[in-house]
Parts: C-alpha cells; structure tokens; sequence
C-alpha cells in the first residue's frame, strides 16, 4: 500500500480503494500548489492521513461522507510545479461551491478513483436524508466556485449500436493489417480518392497506459520509435483533454525530392471505462505557429489512436489511422504515391510493437511526465533550491508536527472542505519531478497556463471555449466556424416547429425517427446473463422538435405560450409530452428540442411514472443516451462512439415539470470532455447523419425489460438554419 513520495499507488478492495492522491489548491496569492495525502474510501468514508496509515483503528487527519449528492468530474491532464496530474474534482450539487480538487500521477489511478467515487456516489449513505438537509455539506477549495459533473465516457469497447463495419481490408505489411474506410453507400469497390482514410492494426506487448503515454511524449525519445518525427512542442494547452500541438517531420522517409512536411494539430484524448484510450488529432491553423521555411504544411483531415487492453492488460490492440493531405504540387506524384506515404507512416504501430517487445512490455513513464504542458521558466534554479526525496519529506514531517493535533471540536465527519488542509498553503514544497530538461529543450513554444479555480476558469465554460476556436480556422473541407455565419434576423418562434421532419431523410437540415431495432437494449433476463436485444419499438412518437440559437440558454420551452405542448394543454386531453433540450452553451448557444407525446396513461409504464414522479437524483442516475454517427468522417464517428451514457451522472440535467410534460435541459458545456466532442461535432455537423435513442435504465426483475422512450435521426444539420429567438 505504501508508496514513497515520488510516486503514487492505490489498491482496490471491494467497496474500500486507498492510495496516495495530491491535494491541488492555490494559496493567497493565487498560485496553484499540490500537497501529498494517503486517501481511504472505505464504503461511504472518505479519510486522508498524512503517511500510511499502520491499522484502521488509526485517526485520520480529516474524513467525510461520499453520499448520492457527491458529483466526480475528471478534468485530464494538468502540469503543476513541472509535474503531470490526472486532475479529477469532487463536488456537492446540492452547493456547487463546495468542491475538493484532487491529482494522480497516473491516468489510471485517476480512473480507478473517479470510478470508486462514482460507485459510492450512487449508493448513497445510508445516514443522508437529502441532499439540502445533510450534516456534512461543505468541501470546497479555497476561492473555487461552480464545478461541473464528470465527463460524458462517450465511448466504450462494446457498442449498443448494430451497425455494419465501415472499414475494408485491403493489406497486411510488416505484421500490421491495412484497412480503407469504405465510402457511404459504396460498396462497387471504387478507386480511392486522393486522400483516403487508412487504419493500421497491430497487437502491441504494453498495457494500453503505457502505449498512452508513449505516443503523447513529445520528447526526443519519441525517436526510438517514430521514424518520422524530428521535433515537436505544444502551443497551445486548451485544457485537460485538448491541446494544439507541433510536429515537424523528417524527409528520409519521404520520396526523393519532396521537401520536409510539418504538421499543426488538434489533439483531443480521453479514457473510457474498460482501459481504452483514444486520441483524436485535425489540422487547425494557429497565429502562434505560422507555416515556417523550409517546411510544407500537411493537411490532417482527421486521425489518431485508439488503444484498446486485451489479454487481461497485458496487451494492447493498437488501431491507428489517418486521412492526410501531404500538398503535393508535383505531377509526378500521383495520388497513389501519396496515399503509399500514409502507408508508409503507419508503419510506425510497428515500430511501437518492436519497442515495446525491447523493453518487454515495461515502458518508462519519464517520457510522458517529462514537463512537456510547462514552458521554461525564466527564473534559473540555484544548486541549493532542489532538494532530495529526503530533505523533502523530512521537511514535510517538521512542519506536519508543528500543526499540532486535529481540533476534535470539529463534527466527527467534517465534510470534504476539510480536506484541503488550508495551513498549508505556504508551506508546500514541491516534490521532485520527472522533469527532464532535455526533453523540455523541445517545448520552448508550450503556453503554459495557471490553472484558476473552476468558476473562473478560462476554458470553464463552452462560450470561451467557442471563442478560442474562432481563432483556429481548421484546414478541412466542411470544418464550420459557428461564430463567422450570417446571423439571420430574429423570428417570432412557434415553439415545436422550427426544425422540418422528412421520413425520407433526403431533405438537408430535417430530422425524423430512426429504427428502434438499430439499438441494443437491456433484456428480460439481463440481470442473469448481461445480454442485450434488439429494440421493437418506441413507448412514445416524436411529434415535433425545434433548432433553435440565443445568446443566452433557452429553458422550459414546453412552458411557453404558443408551444405545442400548451396546445395540447388547452384542450384537456390525455397526451403527455418528454422533451429533450440539448443545449450547448457559447457566445451563441444552440438548443435541440425533441418532443415525444404519448397518449396512453402514465400508469402503464411504471419505471416512466417513477422517473416523471421522482426527485432529480433518481432522474440522474436513470435517463440514459445512446448516441450514433450512422453517417459522418472516422473522427467524428470515433470521438462519439455507440455506446449508452448515463446523461444525468455526466451532465447536468435541469428538469421542468408541468402539468403535461417533463422537459430535460441537458447541458452540454457542464463537461470538458462532452465539450470538446460536441464542439468537433458541430464543425462537421452538415456532413453529418446523427441517430439517438432515449430509454430509462431498468435495474431490477420488475424493471425489465428495457424500452426506448423514442428515437431520432437528424439529417445534416446546419446552424445557419437555426432560428434565432427575440430577446
């Protein structure tokens, strides 16, 4: 269990995880530090000691309940003092203020304690009574604000979509199968355009972390694998999952006579639920990194990684693909030369597979961890300033004893803001990092960003997020900049009818119902042998749906005068409306509303009764998404997936209930990650056929099986044609 200061581990056991976790917090003067604490979630207590703990009988230093109110985001990658964390923040919806930003050194670790707060999360104390009525309230960082819920896992190794594969093979080279995306509606076997997707498969001896870190390193040791790669640096950190990197790339490997290329990317990671981890990557034009001599500027339309752990972790399936534009002017450089260059730089998965067989599955994370999010400092570091893992932690024990016993006046559980330890906010020695100045030689362009409190975060919300990628104009056909449209004049709207249906889905920027039997539900007898099945149908019709843009968020649209839901309401009839508000707040926020009706009684469908009847916390842990691209680019099919999501346990969710609705306002900028996906999305969302089901999870006998609330397929979707609201 225990684990010396320059490093980090925790076990599972059960309902109890432990290990060693960083207090992030930032002192007065606003610097953001980190202080090293030995957590214990055991069931629904959460303790943090100051060293590992020699029984359970032994006296925490601060404890707290993790009941039902307590929220996990995951906030990704985050450089402090030169060090990488795995940033993840807890915190209370009954009071946003109270909140409890934590650090790992490893994604993994990261992962395995957001999953073991989620867990407790769901289970809820048995002691809370309530969210607004509990003892143990407060757990706030010093000066944070509003926090936001974990982010959505989008995608998960499984899919709960049927759907026909769009990849053909068409080669095996050096060990790795070689795949072409097949085109929509193209199966004739068609001569390849000039900048085709092509996916290299390989099985790599590495656990998929490993293989994670290893190709987001930066550093020169990059060249033990990546034949093609010189030099890059990051330019710009968006936030935890999302930076704007610079590759520059040798030209040994490129035909003869073909000047070197460089590339200035996008790139977007997370990790799902069963070890996966994707990396997505687009071209973008930055004004930090203008094309520079003696270099052309590639085109990455899209492509990336996705690192999926077989052979219980052992091994990792390595898919890695790409849609390249090289800018070749030559004419003897044919298309088939350039898409043999894409080939060609595939090859690198096997380069990664004999590095990792070298090492025997063991890789050093000092590439990864090497400062490569920090820019060099211009303060020059004295001999005496670094100190040794020693001098650190004999420093540390000399303060802690001079703090004095823990004032036992305070309840017996004083909430989670007591774990920040405010007294020692100037006392903070930083620990000895994996910093490597070689490597960091290679980051001299890094824009290293203090990380602020969540409320005034830059990046905290979508609206600043969209304002920064107004700068990045990205260079792909069908990349849009919602913030360059021509806004069109504000309409009076006749809410339920601004968004046309066509069951043929060949008019643009319409939307009807998809095939309830294309998603994959809970049976019967799920609960014995976890099988899913095909939908049969829909409890609901979708009868209308709306595509609307504000400058601000558009709530309880069912509650407006005029509405078709108020309609239905004037004449006294059974029908009842759930309608779904997708809202993905920025300068201008756009709002998707689905209204499903459904003429039956309520009392017919009990689990739908419960949910319309419960408070927020059961609608949250219940309503579930199943997202699909049946139509659309490989990046964008990959960063959204097909697998279900809790909605509620990812995003917050505001609920409005009337007397013949419930409305669901989904909040999309309450997550980094569903940000970012989202905001990917509405840059091809034109070229895009998108297709969602809506259910309510069962999770007992009496609650299966599964049925879907309704469907919809939404066919190339254009912001232009949203319509504007009056203010």
């Amino acid at each position: 269990m225990g684990s010396s200061t320059a490093t980090s581990s925790s076990q599972s056991d059960g309902s109890r995880m432990e290990g060693w976790l960083y207090l992030i917090r930032f002192n007065r003067i606003g610097l953001q530090f980190s202080r090293k604490r030995y957590f214990v979630l055991d069931g629904h207590l959460l303790r943090s000691f100051k060293s590992v703990p020699s029984s359970n009988n032994q006296d925490p230093v601060r404890s707290a309940i993790v009941d039902s109110c307590v929220r996990v985001m995951d906030n990704g990658r985050e450089s402090i003092n030169r060090k990488v964390f795995f940033i993840f923040t807890l915190y209370n919806t009954s009071n946003h203020n109270d909140q409890l930003k934590l650090g790992a050194s490893r994604p993994e670790e990261a992962a395995r304690w957001i999953q073991s707060f989620h867990e407790a999360s769901l289970k809820g104390a048995p002691e809370a009574v309530g969210c607004s009525k509990r003892r143990w309230q407060s757990f706030r960082l010093s000066g944070s604000g509003r926090s936001h819920p974990t982010s959505v896992d989008w995608t998960l190794s499984s899919a709960d979509v049927i759907a026909p594969s769009p990849w053909t093979i068409f080669g095996c080279q050096n060990g790795l199968r070689l795949f072409k995306e097949a085109k929509d509606r193209d199966s004739s076997g068609k001569k390849w355009d000039d900048h085709p997707a092509i996916m290299a498969v390989g099985v790599v001896d590495g656990t998929s972390e490993a293989i994670f870190e290893t190709l987001m390193s930066l550093g020169p040791s990059r060249s033990e694998w990546d034949f093609c790669f010189y030099k890059g640096n990051v330019i710009e950190h968006l936030d935890g999952h999302t930076d704007i990197i610079h590759k520059q790339l040798y030209s040994d490997w490129l035909p003869w006579g073909m000047k070197r290329r460089d590339l200035l990317l996008r790139r977007y990671w997370r990790r799902e639920d069963d070890g996966t981890y994707v990396i997505l990557y687009h071209s973008v034009f930055h004004k930090k990194c203008p094309p520079q001599n003696g270099y052309v500027r590639a085109c990455l339309k899209s492509g990336g990684y996705v690192i999926s752990p077989v052979n219980k972790g052992k091994q990792s399936v390595v898919k890695h693909m790409l849609a390249i534009d090289w800018k070749c002017w030559r004419t003897y450089l044919k298309s088939s030369s350039a898409y043999s260059i894409t080939i060609r730089m595939l090859g690198r998965v096997a380069a990664l597979r004999e590095l990792f067989k070298a090492r025997l599955g063991n890789c050093s994370l000092s590439d990864y961890s090497s400062g490569e999010l920090t820019r060099n400092r211009r303060l020059p570091l004295k001999e005496g300033d670094i100190k040794s893992d020693t001098q650190i932690q004999a420093d540390e024990n000399n303060y802690d004893n001079s703090i004095g016993e823990v004032d036992q006046t305070q309840s017996e559980h004083a909430g989670l803001v007591s774990l920040n330890d405010p007294d020692d906010e100037f006392f903070d020695v930083p620990e000895p990092s994996d910093y490597d100045e070689s490597e960091n030689g290679w980051m001299t362009e890094c824009s290293h960003q203090r990380s602020q409190d969540i409320r005034h975060q830059k990046l905290s919300t979508a609206a600043n997020f969209v304002k920064r990628l107004h700068d990045l104009a990205v260079q792909k056909r069908g990349y849009v900049d919602l913030q360059e449209m021509v806004r069109e004049e504000s309409i009076t709207c006749s809410y339920g009818s601004t968004l046309p249906k066509d069951p043929t889905c060949t008019l643009p920027c319409s939307l009807t119902e998809a095939d309830p039997s294309t998603f994959l539900i809970r049976g019967e007898n799920y609960l014995e042998d976890h099988q899913k099945v095909k939908a049969k149908g829909t409890l609901m019709q979708m009868v209308a749906a709306d595509w609307l843009r504000s400058d601000k968020r558009e709530d309880d649209l069912g509650g407006r005068p005029g509405s078709i839901v108020q309609k239905y309401a004037a004449q006294g009839g059974p029908e009842f409306f759930f309608i779904i508000n997708i809202q993905v707040p920025g300068s201008t926020t756009y709002s998707l509303a689905l209204y499903y009706m459904m003429n039956t009684p309520l009392e017919d469908a009990p689990l739908l009764e419960s949910f319309i009847k419960g408070d927020d916390a059961f609608r949250n842990s219940r309503f579930k998404l199943i997202p699909y691209i049946s139509k659309g680019s490989w990046i964008v099919k990959q960063s959204v997936g097909k697998k279900a999501c809790l909605v509620g346990q990812a995003l917050e969710i505001h609920y409005f209930h009337g007397k013949n609705y419930l409305e669901l306002g989904i909040d999309i900028g309450s997550s980094t990650v569903a940000r970012g996906v989202v905001s990917l999305v509405l840059g091809y969302l034109n070229h895009l056929v998108i297709e969602m089901a809506f259910l309510i999870q069962g999770n007992t006998r009496e609650e299966l099986p599964e049925f879907l609330l309704g469907t919809c397929r939404l066919n190339h979707l254009d912001a232009s044609k949203s319509v504007c609201l009056k203010q």
